[in-house]
């Protein structure tokens, strides 16, 4: 069962990207206003709200096209690194835990670009922080999500590779 899971997790970062690019293309899940040269100004009453203070055509961060290379591109060239260079195939389950931690830790960076969903987004509240840090900024819903995923991906690494080190 293991081993199957190690065979999707090295397949699915294409699928990601895909998906990714096609957000891009549909103009769904956008990134943040960004005045960055590659900023991207997507058609539409809500992804042209960049409110009052902002005077010129609504730029935003391309957080899917960002995605697609952490999910797509990073991802799945680590896990093809491990599966065939260091032969992590040979270990059921290896390769479904590093997923699971570079995915979470993939839309964990990510979110930092990613527009919040609007229903957290409040005037108090610009970004969407669902857990706030005063002055030092907070994480979004989709981070908050993602950290159990980062933790839980490198704690079972962690705890095969000590259990796989124990003399039987």
């Amino acid at each position: 069962m293991l081993s199957v899971a190690d065979v999707m997790a090295v397949a699915t970062p294409p699928g990601l990207m895909l998906g990714r690019f096609a957000n891009f293309v549909n103009a769904e899940l956008w990134g943040r206003p960004s005045h960055m040269p590659w900023a991207v100004a997507f058609p539409g009453a809500a992804a042209q709200d960049c409110g009052p203070d902002w005077l010129t055509i609504c730029t935003r961060h391309p957080s899917q096209i960002y995605e697609a290379g952490m999910e797509g591109l990073i991802l799945g060239a680590i896990l093809l690194f491990l599966a065939w260079r260091r032969d992590w195939l040979r270990a059921p389950g290896s390769l479904l835990r590093v997923f699971v931690a570079g995915y979470g830790l993939s839309r964990f960076i990510v979110e930092f670009f990613r527009q919040a969903d609007a229903e957290f987004i409040t005037p108090t509240n610009p970004f969407g922080n669902v857990v706030s840090f005063g002055s030092l900024g907070g994480f979004s819903m989709g981070q908050v999500l993602s950290i159990p995923m980062i933790f839980l991906g490198i704690g079972i690494v962690i705890w095969a590779r000590k259990r796989r080190a124990r003399p039987a």
